[in-house]
């Protein structure tokens, strides 16, 4: 009667342990390509209102990239955080928070910047080549890349989960302090 039980601990230890080996390095990177320390890509955006923005044009600043889209459930929980918790108490600092609309048209993501009552500003990705500067493509949207003054990526954050926002909040005013 007792091999069972050490039978069944094994086999669930050999379970366990193929599910971890299989876990591929987007899942622990937990999708993104970049990391914590490096430099941000340069990139260029389009904001909804025609203007161009390079993040290289923002050395001084702490800027974070908040990808979202429409259709993302997760992201519309997140964005009344955003505006209400990091972009409003900090928008008169050296701080830039861009919402970055995956692969959606202009009219859709104005809509969406309405419905969602934000402040801050909204880019365009009309075929997610920024996002996947960040992030693998099939990783998910819901996701926030702060940078420090330098240009170095400070942050990441995958979904919206209260603790490591407030992490995010966190740094982003240890940030506006250097």
């Amino acid at each position: 009667m007792n091999k069972i039980p050490i039978l069944l601990f094994i086999i669930l230890s050999f379970f366990f342990q193929v599910q971890c080996d299989s876990i591929s390095p987007s899942d622990k990177d937990r999708g993104y390509i970049v990391k914590v320390g490096e430099t941000v890509p340069d990139i260029t955006l389009q904001f909804t209102n025609g203007e161009t923005f390079s993040l290289s044009d923002m050395l001084g600043k702490v800027v974070v990239l908040q990808f979202t889209a429409s259709w993302c459930s997760v992201c519309r929980k997140e964005m009344p955080h955003l505006e209400n918790e990091v972009w409003l108490p900090n928008k008169d600092r050296d701080f830039l928070l861009i919402g970055v609309d995956y692969a959606e048209p202009l009219e859709k993501v104005i809509a969406f910047k309405d419905q969602m009552k934000i402040t801050y500003h909204m880019a365009l990705d009309p075929g997610g080549e920024i996002f996947q500067k960040f992030a693998h493509k099939k990783s998910g949207v819901t996701r926030n890349v702060v940078i420090d003054k330098e240009g170095n990526i400070a942050f990441l954050t995958r979904l919206y989960d209260k603790k490591e926002f407030n992490a995010m909040k966190t740094k982003i005013a240890e940030l506006l302090l250097e």
